[in-house]
């Protein structure tokens, strides 16, 4: 497919790759400052899921030789932006790192969404409290998506999901399931944990104390809307967070082990609470 907006890179300092090669994540939040900011999505599939959830492309950096490979696709969807196009070893020299599928798109981020919005119709839910690793929040998302979470609810302490390396770890799933953060929309635990309660959610948070019950306690699996609380790494949830929240839970484990990765600990609980569906439901 002929492209008449491709732009060969002649030179490494070209403003407009800033966006891919100079500027930090927080830069590239506050990019369109007081508007939303922009993010990086890497690889023609993550690319393709932020496309299809309506994020709107500004500019692609891409290797001359995936123009009309798996690439082409994704550069039929974006219009008329900017393609900066050169050989894989210059965009390695420039980015600093080998390009996945050879493919980068700068996006336009939204607004956020209420607490309502994300939760409306929603059963089972995921809330982050600090979650600081970009990897484990990326990995999260991915677990939510794929073992039955209706959405993800972040307090800002989090990592954002659409920090770079969180996008590539969750293989775009950032875009698939309904996500927004606490701060935007009231502090976290009160009065956000109020808003959970009168949208009809139970809380259960993870945590290992004497009053915490396994994952698969009956009166925990029979609820019908649950919001499963999980802490940062190491420090796990604050204790204000656990007495507020209606029950504590933890998952049975054998020779001695005590915790997991707040990342694998998601999957489990998500695969347990996730798996439960309300008698007579689907």
């Amino acid at each position: 497919m002929l492209h008449t907006n491709i732009i060969k890179v002649t030179d490494l300092q070209m403003p407009e790759l800033e966006v891919y090669t100079r500027l930090s994540e927080n830069q590239l939040f506050h990019y369109f400052e007081p508007d939303t900011g922009i993010f990086i999505a890497e690889s023609p599939i993550v690319i393709g899921r932020a496309l299809d959830a309506g994020y709107i492309p500004v500019s692609i950096l891409a290797e001359e030789n995936e123009l009309d490979k798996a690439a082409a696709e994704i550069l039929a969807r974006c219009g008329n932006v900017p393609i900066y196009t050169a050989p894989m070893e210059v965009l390695t020299k420039l980015t600093g790192f080998a390009l996945t599928r050879g493919l980068l798109c700068a996006m336009r981020r939204k607004h956020l969404p209420s607490i309502e919005t994300v939760c409306s119709g929603a059963r089972r839910i995921a809330v982050l409290e600090n979650v600081m690793n970009p990897t484990n929040v990326g990995a999260i998302f991915r677990s939510a998506a794929a073992l039955n979470m209706d959405a993800v609810l972040l307090t800002s302490g989090c990592s954002d999901p659409l920090y770079r390396r969180a996008i590539r770890v969750s293989m775009g799933t950032v875009f698939q399931i309904p996500w927004t953060v606490f701060e935007r929309n009231g502090t976290w635990p009160r009065p956000a944990m109020d808003t959970l309660h009168q949208l009809g959610f139970k809380t259960a948070a993870m945590a290992l104390t004497d009053q915490s019950v396994r994952i698969d306690d009956p009166a925990v699996l029979a609820e019908e809307k649950l919001a499963i609380v999980l802490g940062t790494e190491g420090d796990g949830l604050a204790q204000d967070t656990i007495a507020d929240c209606d029950y504590t839970i933890r998952i049975p484990m054998t020779h001695g082990v005590d915790s997991l990765n707040v990342a694998a600990a998601s999957a489990v609980a998500f695969w347990q609470l996730g798996n439960q569906r309300v008698e007579g439901n689907a």
